[in-house]
């Protein structure tokens, strides 16, 4: 018996590695040498290529297709329909199979419904690209993105709030887990209490306030 679910219709072909508690939805497609970590969840109609890793507790939303060349780290969400790419030039008269391009999503990233990441990028810890938004370049940790092609509009905190309103010495705090964080040079900034690969400690794990109650 697997250490796993998968639903009746879903594929996973021989040589896929499928992490503990992981559980995969209706119609979702796990390729050949393909990784799952631990506690992953695929949504309906995903498709995880061959060679693509995903690291613990990563959810993929409906409609998504993880392409060869894609590196997930842990915590990642990968909002629905968002689109993941691996050669910037493609051709169908050109086969360019072995010089799929590296996409590199780390660790705690959220990708917004309908985004599309342009391969060859990096997108740092716990940055957030907006739903729609079209990324054409490596992103910092904690970047809040919007738009085609997206632009920083600022910067984030690991629940997901807009930093905003720093005191005299530059710390940020987050309005909901109240970790402060601060730019500590231009372009990088970090958390001041918790180390960006520590997990959340379980006491923070479970939402206590809407975006919406923070506007």
């Amino acid at each position: 018996m697997s250490d796993f679910f998968s639903h009746e219709t879903a594929q996973i072909d021989e040589g896929a590695r499928i992490g503990a508690g992981s559980k995969i939805w209706h119609f979702s497609h796990v390729m050949k040498d393909a990784e799952l970590g631990e506690s992953c969840n695929l949504g309906q109609n995903v498709v995880i290529a061959s060679g693509v890793r995903l690291g613990n507790n990563v959810k993929v939303q409906n409609n998504v297709s993880v392409y060869t060349g894609t590196i997930i780290e842990d915590d990642v969400f990968l909002g629905p329909s968002c689109v993941l790419t691996n050669v910037t030039n493609p051709r169908s008269q050109v086969v360019r199979r072995g010089l799929y391009e590296e996409t590199l999503i780390r660790r705690g990233a959220s990708i917004g419904a309908n985004a599309t990441i342009v391969c060859g990028v990096t997108i740092g810890r716990y940055a957030f690209v907006g739903a729609g938004a079209v990324v054409t370049r490596d992103l910092p940790d904690y970047a809040l993105v919007i738009g085609n092609p997206a632009r920083q509009q600022g910067w984030v905190s690991r629940h997901g709030h807009r930093l905003k309103d720093p005191d005299a010495e530059g710390i940020y705090t987050c309005p909901e887990s109240k970790l402060r964080f601060q730019e500590v040079e231009a372009g990088l900034i970090r958390c001041l209490d918790l180390d960006e690969e520590v997990p959340l400690p379980e006491s923070l794990r479970t939402g206590q306030l809407r975006y919406d109650d923070l506007k």
